[in-house]
């Protein structure tokens, strides 16, 4: 079942015949896990995003599927227990996207953990989460912490925690997520925006929407509207005349990369800062990417920007615990800044809020969903779909099927099991090197694209790698763009690179050098117009100029 823009007036069509009985506002994480979760109970459903799917928050995190250990601190137990339990389930559901990661915590004499607080609160976190016997908590000694990471500071070390976190490709989760929505039926649009909200009997029944690509405006009727907008809820909140009690209070976080030959880490690390905040370090890709920063933010949260401040506060960070590195601002090889909606708490600091998602509904019926974690997605979607089921049985008699997702794979996600996975790749890639892929470009294929790889392999197959020599690309970098236009809705040259591969963060040379044959490529299969091309190239010039270029203000 393809899913592209190419088909875009179809499903235009769709969505303006239809009376659906939910439409989701946003299409990050959290509305793409509603979608999924609506759509395998049965609802007729359909979903628009303003920009690309997960070209907000949920393409701009750490990348991190995580149980939230320093919500200890805050003493956040339910959230902690929550969001750890649901961290197996993201992984169980879609080991191609999420992996186990050891994390290093370092202990030191005058850090936020010391030994025993870290012994006893990896033992509390290893219960609250529910985490497995191999993957729970181990202590190390300052020798064994230092055989992990050599260039660590070593005056005060005592030792560290060793424990698993999970880590993600953040966008390719939504992706994949929104996917399997699209499989069981959703109606999914991006570049569709919500303009104004459509009442009857003072009740929301619809959305009046804009096509950001041709400026036509369409009406899409429903019984019940969801506001997922992230970081846009109090917008949409506003048109419904509804913004009133609670509010959201934007925080900013920014993350830097590294090459490996500047920053060779190969075993994820968890630390303290000067001010005793707590910064991630993550090897990927042959790259260490290190964030997050926390502060508030009130500008545009389409293109949140990197400060001086953002950048020389990770860069101390860095050499405050790897001082042996000398990392500077020349060192820099990409960034990004992505941005939080969090419940508004007077009186907090940016790193105080709690991350915890909440439920509100308006007189008029629109369902708004603020707060929370990408670890809590698939939970947050539960509470609000049996909201959804409970209200339509209510006003529609229409009854629907209980919650489907604990054990269903999203799409990618069909390869036997987590546990599997690893051997799924082995057994698969045996027979792929004919195609004329190395075998650790088929391994890779598998690895990113899991169960869907196969598709990518018939591509192949069927091209022979014909398009590839013509387009004066490698094969490998041909089927995923092929792949992304024709199953995964990508429109535009940025969001193949930065959402549908995140090339643009870790692999930006791959960029510069193929940009205009993709570009090239997109174009003869939309049929774009000259001015068409022109504009997306420029806009690709300014989205790699934003991220490699690092633009201080």
């Amino acid at each position: 079942m393809t899913f592209s823009n190419k088909d875009r007036q179809d499903i235009i069509n769709k969505l303006t015949g239809e009376n659906f009985d939910v439409l989701i506002i946003g299409g990050g994480i959290t509305g793409a896990g509603i979608a999924l979760d609506a759509s395998a109970r049965g609802m007729k459903t359909a979903l628009v995003e303003m920009q690309d799917f997960a070209a907000g928050t949920s393409s701009r995190s750490t990348k991190l599927v995580h149980g939230g250990l320093r919500y200890l601190k805050n003493m956040e137990v339910k959230l902690v227990a929550e969001v750890g339990k649901e961290r197996a389930i993201v992984y169980e559901n879609g080991p191609h996207v999420t992996t186990p990661e050891w994390m290093l915590l370092p202990i030191y004499l005058d850090g936020t953990f010391g030994r025993f607080s870290t012994s006893i609160g990896l033992k509390i976190y290893d219960f609250l989460a529910g985490v497995k016997k191999p993957e729970r908590r181990i202590l190390l000694n300052a020798k064994d912490t230092l055989n992990k990471v050599p260039f660590l500071r070593k005056q005060g070390l005592k030792g560290s925690g060793y424990y698993v976190e999970y880590r993600t490709d953040d966008a390719r989760l939504t992706i994949e997520v929104m996917k399997a929505a699209h499989e069981k039926g959703a109606t999914l649009i991006n570049y569709m925006k919500a303009e104004q909200l459509l009442y009857e009997n003072n009740k929301v029944g619809g959305v009046l929407v804009v096509d950001e690509m041709t400026s036509e405006t369409y009406q899409i009727k429903a019984k019940k509207i969801v506001n997922a907008a992230g970081p846009w809820i109090d917008s949409i909140r506003e048109m419904d005349q509804s913004k009133q009690g609670k509010s959201l209070q934007l925080t900013k976080g920014v993350h830097i990369v590294i090459d490996q030959e500047k920053f060779p880490l190969k075993q994820a690390v968890y630390f303290d800062t000067q001010d005793k905040r707590m910064i991630f370090a993550i090897p990927r890709n042959g790259k260490t990417y290190i964030g997050t920063t926390d502060t508030f933010f009130s500008g545009d949260a389409r293109k949140p920007k990197i400060t001086n401040d953002d950048r020389n506060y990770l860069i101390q960070a860095i050499n405050y615990m790897f001082p042996e590195l000398e990392i500077t601002e020349k060192d820099i090889e990409s960034s990004w800044a992505g941005i939080r909606p969090l419940i508004l708490e007077e009186g907090k600091g940016p790193s105080e809020i709690s991350r915890k998602d909440e439920i509100w509904e308006s007189d008029s019926g629109l369902i708004t969903i603020a707060g929370g974690k990408l670890t809590g997605y698939r939970k947050m979607a539960e509470m609000i779909v049996n909201l959804l089921a409970r209200k339509l049985k209510e006003e529609k008699n229409l009854d629907f099927d209980t919650c489907k997702t604990k054990t269903l794979p999203i799409s990618g996600g069909n390869v036997g099991g987590a546990s599997h996975f690893q051997a799924y790749i082995q057994s698969e890639s045996e027979n792929r090197t004919k195609l004329g892929l190395l075998k650790n470009e088929a391994m890779h294929l598998l690895s990113m694209y899991g169960s869907n790889a196969s598709i990518l392999f018939t591509m192949i197959e069927k091209d022979g790698g014909k398009e590839a020599v013509q387009y004066e690309m490698p094969l490998i970098l041909w089927v995923k763009l092929k792949y992304a236009l024709e199953f995964e809705m990508a429109a535009s040259p940025a969001d193949f690179f930065i959402r549908r591969t995140s090339d643009l963060l870790f692999d930006h040379r791959t960029v510069l050098k193929y940009k205009d044959q993709v570009i090239t490529y997109m174009a003869d299969y939309f049929s774009w117009t000259e001015e068409i091309k022109n504009n997306l190239l420029k806009e690709l010039e300014q989205d790699i100029n934003d991220t490699t270029k690092f633009p201080i203000i």
